[in-house]
């Protein structure tokens, strides 16, 4: 009784890592039409001292709550910028303009910044930031093993993922496999 009603049910890869595939010519040639204001600012005037005062601005902010020591205080500071970092530059893909006819919709910030060159000066630059706060932090916290275990594992979510052996590898159990979520969008 096979009529073609029954939608075949599609082989799932139990892989939890992937690779996200080269894009194609006519992909290559979309990215290369227009620029991307989505990833391009982060070489504008201004862009790398934003990250300062934000540091800054989180420190100031969980420094002035009531009952929260210098130690949690810097551990926070450390935690939310890591957090935000992840989540801009690793998290979310695509870009939020709709004129490049989904050039860039399969990779994240981190890997449309600079054409996808690994270690350009901005790169090295984002690369940096996140050690040196981990260093300020675990200074201040007093080199507490609780804290010091805490920023670490903040440190390698945020280090991790811009690394060149990262560069379009994809963990599924976080985001789902792309092919997953184009058969849901059916």
């Amino acid at each position: 009784m096979n009529d073609g009603s029954k939608k075949s049910r599609r082989r799932r890869s139990s892989s939890l890592l992937y690779q996200e595939p080269q894009e194609s010519m006519e992909q290559l040639n979309d990215q290369a039409a227009i620029p991307n204001l989505n990833a391009n600012w982060v070489n504008a005037k201004g862009a790398w001292a934003i990250h300062i005062v934000l540091i800054i601005a989180l420190k100031i902010l969980f420094s002035i709550i009531p009952g929260i020591e210098r130690d949690t205080s810097w551990t926070l500071t450390n935690l939310t910028y890591m957090f935000g970092s992840y989540l801009m530059f690793h998290w979310v893909r695509g870009i939020p303009f709709e004129f490049n006819a989904g050039a860039f919709d399969n990779l994240n910030m981190w890997e449309q910044m600079d054409n996808g060159d690994q270690f350009t000066p901005t790169k090295k630059f984002l690369l940096t930031v996140p050690i040196c706060l981990f260093l300020a932090s675990t200074h201040y916290t007093r080199y507490d093993l609780t804290y010091f275990t805490i920023n670490t594992l903040a440190l390698l979510g945020v280090i991790v993922p811009k690394l060149p052996v990262s560069h379009r590898l994809r963990v599924s159990f976080l985001s789902g496999h792309p092919d997953d979520r184009y058969l849901d969008e059916r």
